[in-house]
């Protein structure tokens, strides 16, 4: 269990990312969360308070063909994904959060590959 202090420290660190970053609907934010087994990402519409699309290790699409796969090729393969997703929409760029995470890891991993597949951000 998390102590009181760590988790004010947590929420403070992501309202402080959050309160920089705003999504619009040709521009949604892009926000990651990361639990200890799998990955998951929204583009939100901040405007509307809607999620415009997600993807997630837990995804129909990816679960079956990431069972070896270490943690960082799975955010890989989650980044891709949404990648697909959003040009499918007709969405090129969007903002990033994300959230109390350092972008190192897994974040990175997802971040590098949704680039790589043509987001800009």
């Amino acid at each position: 269990m998390v102590s009181k202090k760590v988790e004010k420290s947590r929420v403070k660190r992501k309202l402080r990312v959050r309160g920089k970053i705003h999504g619009t609907e040709t521009r949604p934010r892009l926000s990651v969360f990361r639990s200890t087994r799998h990955i998951y990402v929204q583009a939100i519409n901040d405007d509307l308070g809607k999620t415009m699309a997600e993807a997630s290790t837990l995804s129909e699409e990816l679960s079956n063909s990431l069972g070896g796969l270490k943690k960082g090729d799975a955010a890989k393969e989650v980044g891709k994904l949404m990648s697909r997703r959003l040009k499918a929409m007709g969405i090129e760029s969007v903002v990033f959060d994300r959230g109390r995470y350092l972008y190192h890891g897994r974040v990175r991993a997802f971040a590098e590959a949704a680039r790589e597949s043509g987001l800009k951000f």
